[in-house]
């Protein structure tokens, strides 16, 4: 693909195929990845992938915590609940989601169903845990960094034909996640992706959700009013 096109066509990927991904283009992915820009060349990311059983241990431990009402205990600043603009945004794409997936307002069953989903890393073959090394966490640098790498991340996968969706939900019950990823205590877990194949027959891998125009997000100065 074009680097355009990537850019303009990638969209979240909630619907996967069974099909495994091969660990060789893994690798490619992150190696490209991780081309991304760092503060200081700091490179502050590190990567858990998971498949197979070690992945289906924490879908399960995941969806039965939160079941059963376990506080979630996500590693990484939540910050405050949104609100104004950025509120209307979020729930302007879950009303495009659950329109793609006839989901009513009224139908509590899907609605959980859908929640529930995330928390299984939406049924995809890999889970790539995106997190950083615990010496740099007062680093507001680091955050940006790992952003910076997960943005690269689901560009290049997009590009190989693989789709992704940066998630929070696969990583809020930190425990299991520790437990089944072996993830060591010098490390802050930050973020998930998923990551396959998409299925082009679940309704909600057409949903492209809206961007604000450069004219809404960029303030211009120094420049002549013609250019």
């Amino acid at each position: 693909m074009q680097f355009d096109d990537v850019l303009r066509g990638r969209r979240s990927i909630r619907g996967y195929k069974s099909d495994p991904v091969p660990k060789a283009l893994i690798e490619e992915i992150l190696e490209l990845a991780m081309r991304a820009p760092s503060s200081m060349n700091t490179q502050p990311w590190n990567f858990t992938i998971l498949s197979g059983a070690a992945l289906d241990k924490i879908r399960a431990g995941n969806t039965e915590r939160n079941l059963a009402g376990v506080p979630h205990s996500r590693e990484f600043r939540i910050g405050n609940a949104f609100e104004g603009q950025h509120r209307d945004r979020q729930v302007g794409v879950a009303k495009q989601l659950f329109a793609a997936m006839g989901i009513a307002r009224e139908d509590k069953e899907a609605r959980q169903d859908w929640v529930l989903r995330g928390f299984r890393q939406f049924d995809a073959p890999v889970c790539v845990i995106i997190t950083y090394d615990r010496e740099l966490a007062d680093s507001d640098d680091t955050a940006f960094d790992c952003g910076a790498v997960t943005t690269a991340l689901v560009n290049t996968a997009w590009s190989r034909g693989l789709g992704a969706v940066i998630n929070s939900q696969g990583i809020m019950q930190s425990p299991v996640v520790r437990e089944h990823a072996g993830i060591a205590d010098d490390q802050v877990i930050m973020k998930a992706v998923a990551l396959g194949w998409p299925d082009e027959d679940f309704p909600a891998n057409a949903v492209v959700s809206e961007r604000k125009s450069v004219a809404e997000a960029a303030t211009f100065i120094g420049f002549d009013a013609g250019e």
